[in-house]
């Protein structure tokens, strides 16, 4: 017997079989993000204020991975409200972290590199509009925390060249999901 296929129940299944995508990738920015704090302190005050926002990614995920496990899985909604206080916590991290060895903020702060992981997650999950809205999101608020600590032609050429890759991102992931979306419907 064949099952009629509504745009609902496609959008449930890529909400359910996706946000595993989001669980690990988010236990990956937890694991980078502690081996990066433990990496870059070198007092007992910077490491307590760099794990706070670590344990709050880690709560939230035991949350949604528990969820999932108990075949409760989470709607878009959550899973966009978790993708946005990502978006909140690397953002905090990159306008908020710095270091006395040549770790800044803005543009010279190296935890940027949690947007790539979030956005590719995101995309992997829910359909092109929000994907499109997200990536908007992503970018302009990392160029926002970055625009302050421009000094020069170098250093905008760096935060166009990781705009772009941002943007690029979202793009890929987007374009992965409709391919696995045209797949499942055996077209």
């Amino acid at each position: 017997m064949t099952t009629v296929r509504t745009a609902d129940r496609e959008a449930a299944e890529d909400v359910f079989f996706g946000q595993v995508v989001i669980i690990w990738a988010r236990w990956f920015l937890i694991v980078a993000g502690a081996v990066l704090a433990l990496w870059t302190t070198h007092d007992s005050t910077a490491l307590a204020v760099a794990v706070l926002p670590i344990v709050a990614l880690m709560a939230m995920n035991f949350y949604l991975h528990g969820r999932y496990l108990m075949e409760r899985p989470s709607n878009r909604t959550q899973i966009t409200a978790a993708s946005v206080l990502d978006l909140a916590l690397i953002t905090a991290l990159v306008i908020l972290w710095h270091d006395d060895r040549a770790v800044g903020n803005g543009l010279a702060n190296p935890f940027f590199i949690f947007y790539y992981p979030v956005l590719l997650a995101f995309a992997f999950v829910v359909p092109r509009r929000l994907t499109l809205l997200y990536t908007g999101l992503v970018v302009g608020i990392y160029a926002a925390a970055c625009l302050p600590y421009l000094h020069g032609v170098v250093d905008a050429k760096v935060l166009a060249l990781r705009l772009v890759t941002l943007a690029a991102m979202g793009g890929l992931g987007t374009f992965y999901w409709r391919i696995q979306r045209d797949r499942r419907r055996g077209r």
